[in-house]
């Protein structure tokens, strides 16, 4: 098993900063505002052959009672009963203060190995930068700089000390990444702790708790999964705050990320134009989804019917997508819901053989041809794959470009009956055949050869030396005289 470092400290100390560090990413989000980061973040590191985990944890105050505040204390004292070792940051600049010696306490109680970080030590006397704080009692503090890597090596090194190398019969297996995406206030967070039956992340009643993407890897039936709790999207008019538009940003690659999407929607809510841009975006990414109808419980048959319907109108082009009517905070119809999230995977990812390919296809076009483009009227002639996740198909003939819009999406639906294609977008792609003959040049013996100047044109008659039959008629004054014969 990989060893578990924590890091923990005050708001604004620079853990994200130095999970940064250690992961090589730049997962955390990062800004000069406290109480940035609220939910637990897990990231992979490694030191020479000695790979671990680290959990960056929102700002620390034990005393808080009540609010958000004591939901992140409570996801950082879970994550330090999961610790094997514990990073306590402090920032050298400001010196030591009463909220520190309330974490020093409440570390001591938990029996763990504590390595105090005075961080923020760049440019500065290591020796006196690191003097206050062995007030804490926890150890000889250690300056690093967690933006500029002073220090942090040595640090990592003495927290790893008393555990071995990898496990060379332990593999790290992929698992299929599902992100959960939303509007704010949905329940995307109660859903994810639904699952994992636990309080992963912080389920607040109040619209943009969770300000992070979270990776979290668990494993269901035997497989593996990596769920992601997203921000959630609001309309691009409401976003204000610089980090609310970090939010959006990270959502957003959280979703292209993600191999398959959960739509979750609120019953409760009137379904919104805002849902349908989040959907039109999972749909323009390619990623397979399934809609979670959330908050169902309680409602009676006149108000889901209503719901439906609602449903049927403004996300009339989900068609290909699952519909999950669930209760997150109970429980009810998750089951439901990761079973599609398995089909839809497998359907976005399935091989199209060809020939089955055209069959369906000359068959599609048997049923019904495209419409004539003047005097022109398109030749489908065969199809093949073209990618996957989402499914490409591209087909090949003669005047592919006029082919209407319609008449492709009578294509899809054919496809999509015919291959089961259900929960994925699909993605159909014409390619116009090109005339062999378009760009040839006759041979050079075939060619004819320009003529001289004034060959090839209009005789013209010269007045003077012939006239017209009609004008020499004209002209005869003198009548003709016939000669009788009687005479």
């Amino acid at each position: 098993m990989k060893p578990i470092v924590v890091l923990v400290g005050r708001p604004n100390v620079g853990k994200s900063t130095l999970f940064n560090r250690l992961t090589k990413t730049r997962d955390a989000l990062v800004a000069d505002i406290p109480g940035l980061t609220r939910d637990r973040h897990y990231g992979h590191g490694k030191l020479g052959d000695k790979p671990f985990l680290v959990v960056d944890t929102g700002g620390f105050e034990p005393l808080a009672k009540d609010g958000i505040l004591h939901e992140m204390a409570r996801q950082t004292e879970q994550a330090i009963a999961e610790a094997d070792a514990v990073i306590f940051v402090v920032d050298g600049r400001t010196g030591i203060t009463a909220l520190d010696k309330e974490i020093a306490n409440k570390l001591r109680k938990a029996v763990r190995p504590v390595f105090v970080a005075v961080n923020k030590a760049e440019g500065m006397n290591q020796g006196i930068v690191s003097a206050d704080f062995h007030e804490l009692g926890l150890g000889e503090p250690r300056a690093i700089s967690a933006t500029h890597g002073e220090g942090v090596r040595d640090l990592i090194e003495l927290a790893l000390e008393p555990y071995a190398g990898p496990d060379e019969n332990e593999g790290t297996s992929a698992g299929l990444k599902v992100a959960i995406a939303g509007r704010p206030n949905v329940g995307k967070s109660t859903m994810i702790n639904a699952l994992l039956g636990e309080e992963r992340v912080i389920a607040f009643d109040q619209p943009g708790t969770t300000r992070d993407a979270i990776y979290i890897d668990f494993e269901r039936s035997g497989k593996h999964y990596t769920l992601i709790d997203t921000a959630g999207l609001r309309r691009k008019g409401k976003v204000f705050e610089t980090l609310e538009k970090f939010s959006v940003i990270k959502t957003l690659q959280s979703i292209e990320d993600a191999q398959v999407v959960v739509l979750v929607l609120d019953a409760r809510q009137d379904i919104s134009d805002q849902d349908a841009h989040i959907a039109g975006f999972v749909v323009e990414s390619g990623r397979a989804l399934v809609v979670a109808v959330n908050k169902w419980d309680g409602l009676d048959s006149y108000v889901r019917e209503q719901i439906k319907a609602d449903l049927e109108t403004k996300l009339k082009f989900l068609d290909f997508a699952d519909f999950h009517y669930v209760s997150a905070l109970k429980g009810q119809g998750l089951e439901r819901v990761f079973r599609s999230v398995d089909a839809a995977y497998k359907a976005a990812t399935t091989d199209l053989s060809t020939p089955q390919l055209t069959r369906a296809l000359i068959d599609a076009v048997a049923r019904q041809s495209p419409p004539r483009n003047g005097i022109f009227r398109p030749k489908l002639r065969y199809a093949h794959q073209g990618g996957r996740n989402p499914p490409v198909i591209v087909i090949h003939g003669n005047a592919l470009d006029k082919v209407p819009e319609s008449y492709r999406r009578y294509l899809e639906h054919v496809f999509r009956e015919v291959f089961k294609l259900q929960g994925t977008p699909l993605r159909i792609q014409f390619n116009v055949s090109k005339n062999p003959f378009a760009d040839r040049k006759p041979p050079e013996q075939n060619r004819r050869k320009p003529k001289a100047e004034g060959q090839g044109r209009p005789k013209v008659r010269d007045p003077g030396k012939s006239k017209p039959r009609a004008a020499l008629g004209a002209q005869r004054k003198t009548p003709v005289k016939i000669r009788s014969t009687l005479a």
